[in-house]
């Protein structure tokens, strides 16, 4: 068991990391990690993810009411609240403004496109939450819907949240989100987007249930139909063997 020191230096470490990729800008973002059922470690108002240090991580209840700390928790910590609260297995939540992914939802285009196989494994479907005003319940309610079968979330106008049963997990997938984003942009740009067909997306969803991967299942609809070219079999052994390491197993 990680001690609270080494929690907030994680804390920290995971905000320095998506400050140096662009994910936030200025005091932007937030990030919190569960430590029982009434404490939460989470990041402070008015400071950049990337100067954080562990000195200033707060400790909040399950209300958000401060608990420990020289600093005030973010307003946003309400939306984290709301998927402990939903969500049991989520032990760390992060939310950031991605640049492209963000952008997607600021053009009203869902990203909605199977077409990564890693993505497909670990993100699947990615929902587009209703906007809400920051610091706010809107927020926090327009991910009602989704939360029980999701474990990442465009905010419309307003960035993107991720969740995961550690923070590294929840950090990945922030990660991916961005990635997949970024290569359907370019792919758009290409003037051609072709997705993984149906066939290729029930063997990545029969994969993922023989792997066992945490989080809850992506969602993804398919039709059964004749094979089609897509992921071949040697392609989803390498995918198997990158997510397992990435999850450390």
């Amino acid at each position: 068991m990680k001690s609270p020191y080494e929690i907030k230096k994680e804390i920290c470490e995971i905000g320095h990391a998506i400050y140096k990729l662009g994910f936030v800008a200025a005091n932007d973002g937030n990030i919190s990690v569960k430590v029982s059922d009434n404490e939460y470690y989470c990041t402070p108002t008015g400071v950049s993810k990337g100067a954080l240090t562990p000195d200033m991580i707060i400790k909040v209840d399950r209300e958000g009411k401060k608990l420990e700390g020289k600093l005030n928790p973010s307003s946003e910590i309400k939306m984290h609240m709301r998927v402990y609260q939903e969500r049991p297995d989520v032990m760390a939540v992060v939310h950031a403004h991605p640049p492209i992914a963000t952008a997607f939802t600021v053009a009203g285009i869902n990203l909605d496109q199977y077409i990564l196989p890693e993505a497909v494994l670990t993100l699947g479907e990615v929902p587009t939450c209703e906007y809400g005003t920051p610091s706010t319940m809107e927020i926090p309610n327009s991910l009602e819907p989704y939360i029980q079968n999701h474990d990442a979330f465009l905010l419309q106008n307003h960035g993107a949240l991720t969740v995961g049963f550690n923070l590294t997990k929840a950090f990945f997938l922030m990660e991916e989100l961005e990635f997949n984003a970024k290569i359907c942009k370019y792919a758009m740009e290409l003037g051609a987007v072709h997705e993984i067909p149906n066939e290729q997306l029930k063997k990545l969803m029969d994969l993922r249930k023989k792997m066992n991967l945490p989080g809850r299942h992506p969602g993804i609809e398919y039709e059964e139909t004749p094979a089609q070219s897509g992921a071949s079999e040697e392609l989803i052994s390498t995918i198997t063997r990158k997510v397992l390491e990435a999850l450390g197993k």
